[in-house]
C-alpha cells in the first residue's frame, strides 16, 4: 500500500512517516524542501521526498492532479488549511483513493460551554485559522456522508515534541517562561492563571493517524480529538514544572490589561489566543472507535521538549541541578 503524506516533514510528519516506514508501507513525503524533519531516524532514507509548493500549485490548478499522479492508495494531509484547499483534493482524488486523511485543529470550538468538550458540541470558532479549519472539516464530512468521499478529520491539540519549544505556562511559546522557572524567578501569569491550555505530543498525533488508517470504518466521516487525556491550568502547568526542577513555584498574577504590558506584543497575542479559547478537549470518541491511546500526559511532553531545549543550550539554568 501507497501513503502520500503531504506536510511530511514538520511537527507530526517527523514521527508519522518513520512509523508508516516500519509497518512497511511504501511512503511519499510531500514538502517544499524548505525544512528537515525534526527527527534523523533512519527511516527516512527509504521515503520518496516529492519537492512541491502547494500553495503556487494549488493557484495553477496542478496541486491534487500531481497528486493523484503519484498513485497513492490514502493520502494523510497535514497541510490543509481551507476549505477551497479540501473541496480541490476532494475533487481530484475521488474515486482514486482509498483513504483521505486531514488534520485540523481542536481550534474549530471556539471557547468551551462544558468540558471536557466533545465533537458533537455546538461551535462558536473565532479567528481565520479556526473558522477556516471548521468550515474544511464540515465540508469534508458532508462529502464522506452524502457522497462517499472517504474523509477522516483529526483535531490535534498544542502539539509537543523534540526540535521546537512547547506552548508554555505562561500561554505563549518564548522558552523565557521555561528558563524563570527553572531559575526559581518569579513568573507572572495573566489572571489567576485558571484558563487551561491542551497539550498532544506529536508522536501521539502520529499514533491517531495510524489508528484512523486501521480503523477506516469508524473513522471514515467522522472527525476525532487527538490530544493528551487531560488539559492543564496554566497555574498548575507552572507549578508542576517548579517541581520537575526541584523547586518551589514563585508565581504572581495581574489583570489581563496589565500582564499583557509586560510581555511583548507578539506574546501578548499568542497568550491571549490560547487562554480565550481556554480549552479541554474530551478523547473518549478517539479511544472508543480508533482505540487512540495516548501515551504521554500533557506535562510529560512537555517534560520531554523542555529537556531537549536545555540539552541544545535554548534554556540555561543558573546554579540548578538539571532534571
Amino acid at each position: 500500500m501507497k501513503i502520500v503524506v503531504i506536510g511530511g516533514s514538520g511537527h507530526i510528519g517527523s514521527y508519522l512517516i518513520p512509523r508508516l516506514v516500519e509497518m512497511g508501507y511504501e511512503t511519499v513525503n510531500i514538502t517544499r524542501g524548505k525544512n528537515k524533519p525534526y527527527s534523523s531516524h533512519p527511516s527516512w532514507q527509504s521515503v520518496q521526498q516529492v519537492n512541491m509548493d502547494r500553495a503556487r500549485e494549488e493557484a495553477e490548478g496542478k496541486f491534487t492532479e500531481k497528486v493523484a499522479a503519484l498513485r497513492p492508495d490514502i493520502v494523510m494531509d497535514l497541510f490543509c488549511f481551507t476549505p477551497d484547499s479540501a473541496r480541490s483534493m476532494v475533487e481530484g482524488l475521488r474515486g482514486r483513493i482509498q483513504h483521505y486523511i486531514s488534520c485540523g485543529t481542536i481550534w474549530v470550538h471556539g471557547p468551551g460551554v462544558v468540558v471536557p468538550t466533545t465533537e458533537d458540541q455546538a461551535r462558536a470558532p473565532f479567528g481565520d485559522y479556526g473558522i477556516q479549519k471548521a468550515a474544511m472539516e464540515a465540508y469534508l464530512l458532508n462529502e464522506a456522508r452524502l457522497h462517499g468521499f472517504p474523509a477522516t478529520v483529526l483535531h490535534p491539540g498544542h502539539i509537543v515534541g523534540q526540535g521546537w519549544p512547547p506552548l508554555n505556562p505562561a500561554g505563549h511559546f518564548n522558552p523565557e517562561a521555561f528558563e524563570k522557572i527553572g531559575n526559581g524567578e518569579e513568573l507572572i501569569l495573566p489572571n489567576l492563571g485558571l484558563e487551561t491550555v491542551h497539550h498532544v505530543h506529536a508522536d501521539d498525533v502520529a499514533q491517531a493517524f495510524i489508528k484512523a488508517m486501521t480503523h477506516w470504518r469508524s473513522s471514515i466521516g467522522e472527525a476525532f480529538h487527538v490530544t493528551s487525556p487531560a488539559a492543564l491550568t496554566l497555574r498548575g502547568y507552572a507549578e508542576r514544572m517548579s517541581a520537575w526542577f526541584g523547586l518551589k513555584s514563585n508565581l504572581g498574577f495581574l489583570p489581563w490589561e496589565e500582564w499583557r504590558k509586560t510581555v511583548s506584543e507578539e506574546d501578548a497575542l499568542y497568550t491571549w489566543d490560547h487562554i480565550a479559547h481556554s480549552p479541554s478537549l474530551n478523547i473518549s470518541k478517539a479511544v472508543k472507535f480508533l482505540e487512540y491511546q495516548p501515551r504521554y500526559s500533557s506535562i510529560e511532553a512537555v517534560y520531554e521538549s523542555v529537556r531537549w531545549l536545555m540539552d541544545n543550550g535554548v534554556i540555561h539554568l543558573y546554579g540548578n541541578q538539571h532534571p
